[in-house]
């Protein structure tokens, strides 16, 4: 921000945490940060990495099991395609690595594939992107909590009935831990991740090693049994067994969630931001395909066997009561010698902080993608606001309220869940590489430097691999996920797209009508004010003087006739107190207090259009909720018509009753505001207790 022009005086506001009721916050939140500090929040690489790159860092605890599972659906007989598919996944996170880098170097301002949509494609295929990267992020959450919760209970088989409390305890929990900024989240988060990531690397290294060097004694607790194939894959044509192995490659997909988060959170690293953030892809992409490789072959040397239902496995006789072991817990007992090893405890109790703490790439991502859309007014401009700790809190508040529900409705299922996942990133994925590829088209018609070319020829060749391996993975997702729940992603992305459209419209429709015309700048011919008057007391003298020192052209103190006996009593008191300003009284035979005071305003409008009417309103300031109730009813019915006037201003004045005295914590020394309407002293002020 720039310094203020000559004549403008700028007021350094004070935040004061006296106020009791905002205790609670502040436990939460902490002190609030000036806007001035907002440079200081920005991320170093190496708190980057954990707090955008753990959701797929951490995938790879349950992308491996997700594979296996669908495979098993056939029984044990094609386990062998495992290593086929999981190089498959790995050339193609690699690919997808390797091309969001270009991302963000020719898009650093955050906005991603929906940036890239928008640039390259038009407004429709960005909102389309906008709205599969938005429930991808709730996605996240929930899938991550509940997986995390899954291996939680694969250490402690008796919390297994409280699967969903436990789940949204550490949604609400992430959701606190990110309303304190970016800093304090990624310092949170940062020992867990490199933890998680130090673990699963020694578990590969030791695994390997007991196996190849020390004899092949690497046996998983599932190895001895045997899976029964379900009924509609006992007997596998050929087409059948080439959508059951697509359907197996698209589950180790989930290994791939997360890496757009990267290229909508380059505003959050330090300069330069583009680099640092290319870098951290790079970082994210190595580890991650090489522990998704690692633990995918100590499964398959461990002779590890999952399957949907723990009772399609057969020698496992405790199904209906106990959970079975998570793919990477029966890994790690394996390698560390059993389920009460020091390093099968570690790995799972690693794996189920970074599968927890993965869906902090989601509530960094999601509040990021929001401010950019409700920017470009597609969302409410709430979104795009800081709150006290510079972190977008409505954002993360929806986010977390989003993935709670998902939570409650699929009961904490990774596998129920699971079958909602992946299909928003990959549209995300195909459109925003395909929009690459139309980018480096027309700086190629611009560029003119050899070398320059050379790189942007080579830029598009990788973005041009990544559209089309993204592309042919989308098709295998709807094809094979569409009947096990993609069509609720697919319902329910129209529905986002009409509705930030329909928001779009709106803000669109204000601003036409907001943006200044000459009628606009034209001076009311004259100023008419009118005072609402119930009683002669104190609220209503001080309107009426409030209303005098504005020097209104004409003055109209009103009444309503109710009672007649009360309006004869009140013009007795009116000419007692010797007012200077003539009463007004309307008629109402049906004992109206609103109707008539509008159609007295709508009449003075009629009459004169380029007339300023001023209604001033006296109003009560109470201090206890239930003195709402007692007072201000007329007062608040009347505001709520007039609002609707043209040409019509409300002015509000309030008298603050004893009740209210003391409510203001900010209080300095000397008379308040309210002191001086109540008619009190200087002396009388130091001599009232404010509690």
């Amino acid at each position: 921000m720039g310094s203020p022009g000559p004549g403008v005086r700028t007021i350094a506001a004070v935040p004061s945490l006296s106020d009791l009721g905002q205790l609670p916050k502040r436990l939460v939140l902490g002190r609030p940060v000036r806007s001035d500090r907002l440079g200081e929040s920005l991320l170093p690489k190496r708190l980057a990495l954990p707090i955008f790159a753990s959701d797929p860092l951490s995938s790879v605890a349950y992308a491996t099991q997700e594979l296996l599972v669908i495979l098993a659906l056939a029984g044990t007989a094609y386990l062998y395609l495992t290593p086929w598919l999981a190089v498959g996944v790995v050339v193609l996170l690699i690919t997808v690595v390797a091309s969001y880098r270009q991302v963000v170097r020719a898009y650093p301002s955050g906005g991603g594939d929906y940036e890239v949509a928008m640039v390259n494609h038009g407004q429709f295929a960005g909102l389309v992107v906008a709205s599969a990267l938005l429930i991808d992020y709730v996605l996240t959450v929930a899938v991550s909590v509940s997986a995390g919760t899954d291996n939680i209970i694969s250490a402690f088989p008796a919390l297994d009935e409280h699967r969903v409390a436990i789940a949204l305890g550490l949604v609400a929990l992430l959701a606190a831990l990110n309303l304190r900024g970016l800093r304090e989240s990624g310092r949170a988060f940062a020992a867990p991740t490199y933890l998680f990531i130090s673990a699963i690397l020694v578990m590969i290294a030791t695994g390997l090693v007991r196996y190849f060097v020390t004899g092949p004694d690497l046996v998983a607790e599932s190895a001895g049994y045997t899976i029964s194939p379900q009924a509609d894959y006992a007997e596998l044509g050929g087409l059948a067994l080439v959508l059951l192995v697509l359907r197996a490659f698209a589950s180790g997909c989930t290994a791939l969630t997360g890496v757009e988060a990267i290229a909508n959170g380059v505003p959050a690293f330090r300069p330069p931001k583009s680099r640092n953030a290319a870098t951290t892809l790079a970082l994210m992409g190595g580890v991650a395909a090489t522990m998704f490789a690692g633990i995918t072959a100590l499964a398959l040397l461990s002779d590890v066997r999952y399957a949907e239902s723990a009772c399609d496995l057969v020698g496992f006789t405790d199904c209906e009561t106990q959970p079975q072991r998570t793919v990477i817990a029966q890994v790690a007992a394996a390698t560390f010698g059993g389920s009460q090893s020091v390093g099968f405890f570690a790995v799972q109790a690693f794996t189920a902080a970074v599968l927890v703490l993965a869906a902090n790439t989601a509530f960094n991502g999601f509040p990021l993608l929001g401010s950019v859309l409700a920017q470009d007014r597609f969302l409410p401009r709430q979104l795009h606001t800081r709150g006290d700790k510079l972190a977008f809190s409505n954002g993360i508040l929806l986010l977390a309220g989003f993935a709670a529900l998902l939570i409650v409705v699929f009961e904490a299922s990774v596998t129920e869940l699971i079958q909602l996942y992946i299909l928003g990133v990959f549209i995300s994925f195909s459109i925003g590489q395909w929009g690459m590829v139309r980018h480096w088209n027309r700086e190629l018609r611009s560029g003119t430097d050899a070398g320059d070319r050379a790189r942007m020829r080579r830029s598009q060749a990788i973005n041009l691999t990544g559209a089309t391996l993204t592309t042919v993975v989308l098709a295998v997702i709807v094809v094979t996920k569409f009947v096990h729940g993609a069509w609720l992603v697919l319902v329910s992305m129209p529905f986002l797209i009409v509705l930030m459209r329909a928001i779009n419209r709106h803000y669109s429709h204000v601003a036409d009508q907001l943006r200044p015309d000459t009628d606009s700048r034209l001076l009311p011919s004259k100023v008419h004010a009118i005072v609402l008057v119930s009683k002669v007391h104190k609220p209503t003298l001080r309107a009426l003087a409030f209303a005098r020192a504005t020097r209104p052209d004409v003055l109209t103190a009103l009444t309503v006739n109710v009672d007649d006996a009360d309006t004869r009593g009140l013009q007795g008191d009116w000419d007692r107190y010797d007012i200077p300003v003539p009463l007004t009284v309307l008629e109402s035979p049906y004992r109206e207090i609103t109707r008539p005071v509008v159609d007295y305003v709508k009449a003075i409008r009629r009459s004169s259009p380029r007339e300023l009417v001023i209604v001033f309103v006296p109003q009560y300031v109470v201090g206890h909720w239930w003195e709402n109730v007692l007072h201000n009813q007329s007062a608040l019915r009347l505001r709520a018509r007039l609002q609707f006037q043209p040409g019509v201003m409300i002015t509000t004045v309030p008298w603050q009753l004893e009740s209210s005295i003391g409510r203001d914590d900010d209080r300095r020394d000397g008379p308040m505001p309210g002191d001086l309407r109540r008619g009190l002293t200087d002396d009388q002020v130091e001599s009232t207790p404010y509690g």
